[in-house]
């Protein structure tokens, strides 16, 4: 437990902030989880009015580390220094623990390997920025500390921070499309997301590359946003089960993270992309164009006033 006293009247975030020198998204998170008191009471709003000579206690939790399966697969690391990591996600790995998923996650085979990393997402997710489905495969950015995870999650947020997908259709798309439409729980089936009136805002922009190979940009990171954006074009991803025909062939959603950019803390924007794993290359068409593919970032700037 940490004790302070105010010495002016001032916000109480705002006063956590310069005391234990973290970000003020720390410290709302803090106050948000009851872990800030205030004269003995328990203060749940950042923006509480301090007066001068209040006391202040502030008691984190302590982050006991559950069990860590072991993980008997192994990751591609695309990138690695000492702030953060980007690696290339097989497909059927689940991202991080939950209470239904009782085998090994990416985070069992991160602290497997004595990676060092970040904790303001809480225990269950160590390092884990941003998030991709199991059966989705490809690039993720996996923060070592919490400085660079708020650096790279206030990314998230305005945006600055993006990734381009490439998928295969069942059908190829004929042109570009813009697809935004909110996206919210399915009513009918609580497993399923769908595009409805009180959802969150979402915004695709789908352009097909040759033959069914797609690639898709997002302006936004809804659950399962490409799945569903897919479905007002008429179209799923081969072997989405989920959204498209049920019996199909083939064994996972064949979608892939190909390129993720950012902005390293030390101010170097990066672009990382991230290559096709076998289940993927068998299935593209011939003839495919790798040029495109391999550059989607220059390629994608000729449609991106679509989306605008």
């Amino acid at each position: 437990m940490q004790i302070f006293i105010c010495d002016k009247n001032e916000r109480l975030d705002k006063f956590l902030a310069n005391k234990l020198n973290v970000s003020r998204n720390q410290i709302e998170q803090l106050i948000k989880k009851g872990y800030v008191k205030v004269n003995e009471k328990v203060v749940t709003k950042s923006g509480y009015k301090l007066k001068e000579n209040e006391k202040v206690e502030v008691s984190p939790p302590k982050i006991e580390e559950k069990e860590t399966k072991k993980a008997d697969f192994d990751i591609p690391i695309l990138y690695e220094d000492e702030d953060l990591l980007v690696i290339n996600k097989p497909p059927g790995i689940v991202v991080h623990p939950a209470p239904s998923y009782k085998e090994a996650t990416l985070v069992d085979w991160l602290k497997q390997k004595g990676y060092s990393l970040s904790t303001i997402a809480g225990e269950e997710r160590f390092g884990i920025v941003h998030r991709i489905d199991k059966e989705t495969s490809g690039a993720l950015v996996i923060a070592k500390n919490n400085k660079t995870h708020e650096f790279l999650s206030n990314q998230l947020k305005d945006k600055s921070m993006g990734r381009y997908y490439l998928m295969l259709l069942n059908e190829p798309l004929k042109e570009a499309k813009c697809v935004e439409e909110k996206i919210g729980r399915n009513p009918k089936n609580r497993l399923k997301m769908a595009i409805v009136n009180n959802g969150k805002e979402a915004k695709t922009l789908f352009v097909p590359i040759f033959d069914n190979l797609t690639a898709a940009k997002l302006y936004t990171g809804r659950t399962h946003q490409i799945r569903v954006h897919l479905t007002k074009l008429g179209r799923y991803i081969l072997g989405d089960t989920t959204y498209g025909k049920k019996e199909q062939k083939i064994n996972r959603v064949m979608l892939h993270a190909r390129e993720i950019y950012f902005t390293h803390p030390n101010g170097k924007k990066l672009s990382i992309i991230a290559p096709l794993f076998d289940d993927f290359k068998n299935l593209l068409p011939k003839g495919n164009e790798n040029e495109k593919i391999n550059n989607l970032s220059s390629f994608f700037n000729n449609y991106d006033r679509m989306c605008k």
